[in-house]
């Protein structure tokens, strides 16, 4: 692994690996967590609009003809706390992946036009999302289990929000978040002088005086919440949840095991119990997710409306479970953990976003030292990790 910082305060990680792909991905350190209330859903605008044109390529079909007649991918995505964009192609066309690259972040052209019409795409966006349950039902989750953070907000903001966004808007947020000492570069694959050319490409950008989000102090919650909304679906969406630990915490670790012992495909004990010996549902997992500044820990279900209640029993008992899970059930949720993140990450685009990711939560070397971490954990840890977390007052929300 090679690291470097560049004077500019660009972070650079380089893993060379044997493979026929590279992959290249910069990451920026902002998302919808870094907006205010007259500007949500900026980042992830912004994320559209590099795509439609520079100085050098104004045409947004030069921009993704360049990388996908080579059969490359480029794409990008938005979070609440960041904002990546990324190209993978054969390891002899990584000099041009990188000019494309490089031009879309530092050469954006803005142009009204393409603002006008960006925002049409938005919001048919926005209005696709809150049509299908199985996006809404996150988006109503994390609302109901933050009071004052700002993950309670949508990435994509509102449809009032993006028709009010102006260039001017975009401009300033653009200046003030793009900054080379606000990014991590990540490469993975068999490149030549790659930190050589990402220096050449790269070191013009300016470092700017980056700000700081206040912490936000969530208050504790006294009883249960649930919040419920009525929908035209044949299916009840059900997510029960918690508010957890950060990546960087030790706690993280234990999360995760217990999220394999519980949701790890079809052989979780939820999965096992909701869908297998009972037959109450089709759609059951787990989800954690654990963050550079906010966490939690996440049990879904779709099922019919007349199952809420059996449903919701089965989760907490399963939950209260995890305090007397076997040495057998450890071992197995930690092998799931090593086989899963090592499949995934046999795409090359896959480990450059695990490694940019865990850089801006915690650091790469967590990301490298993972399965180590995690054969850490004892029954103990999950113990303590379930009476820690689980024992407190879920929230649920239904869509129904």
């Amino acid at each position: 692994m090679n690291t470097v910082i560049l004077r500019n305060g660009l972070k650079v990680l380089f893993l060379r690996r044997s493979s026929n792909t590279v992959s290249i991905e910069v990451n920026v350190k902002t998302g919808s967590n870094m907006e205010s209330d007259k500007n949500r859903g900026i980042s992830h605008f912004i994320e559209h609009l590099l795509f439609e044109g520079t100085k050098k390529r104004p045409d947004p079909f030069q921009i993704s003809n360049e990388i996908e007649k080579l059969g490359g991918e480029l794409n990008a995505a938005t979070s609440n706390e960041r904002t990546f964009y990324y190209i993978k192609v054969l390891n002899r066309h990584f000099d041009l992946a990188l000019d494309v690259l490089s031009d879309i972040i530092k050469n954006p052209l803005f142009r009204q036009e393409s603002i006008d019409k960006e925002k049409k795409v938005v919001i048919d966006e926005i209005k696709l999302v809150n049509d299908q349950p199985r996006y809404l039902q996150w988006i109503m989750f994390q609302d109901a289990l933050y009071r004052k953070h700002p993950s309670r907000h949508p990435v994509y903001g509102s449809i009032q929000s993006i028709k009010k966004i102006s260039r001017r808007d975009i401009l300033d947020y653009y200046r003030r978040h793009y900054a080379p000492n606000n990014m991590t570069i990540s490469v993975v694959g068999n490149a030549g002088d790659v930190l050589g050319k990402i220096k050449d490409s790269f070191s013009g950008m300016k470092r700017r005086r980056l700000e700081r989000r206040k912490a936000v102090k969530e208050p504790k919650q006294g009883a249960p919440l649930i919040k419920r909304i009525k929908k035209s679906t044949l299916q009840a969406y059900l997510i029960l949840g918690y508010r957890t630990a950060l990546r960087k915490h030790k706690d993280s670790y234990a999360l995760d095991v217990a999220r394999a012992i519980l949701g790890r495909g079809q052989s979780g004990k939820i999965f096992n119990e909701v869908r297998t010996r009972r037959g109450l549902a089709y759609d059951v997992g787990v989800l954690h997710n654990p963050s550079t500044d906010f966490g939690y820990f996440a049990v879904y279900v779709n099922t019919n409306r007349k199952n809420i209640d059996q449903v919701r029993k089965i989760i907490l008992d399963e939950l209260k479970n995890l305090k007397k899970i076997s040495e057998e059930e450890l071992r197995e949720a930690k092998t799931f953990l090593e086989g899963e993140l090592l499949m995934q990450t046999e795409d090359t685009q896959k480990m450059t976003d695990l490694l940019a990711s865990w850089e801006q939560a915690d650091s790469w070397k967590s990301a490298l030292d993972y399965v180590s971490s995690v054969n850490k954990v004892t029954k103990k840890d999950i113990e303590r990790v379930a009476h820690k977390y689980f024992d407190r007052n879920y929230t649920m929300t239904v869509i129904e």
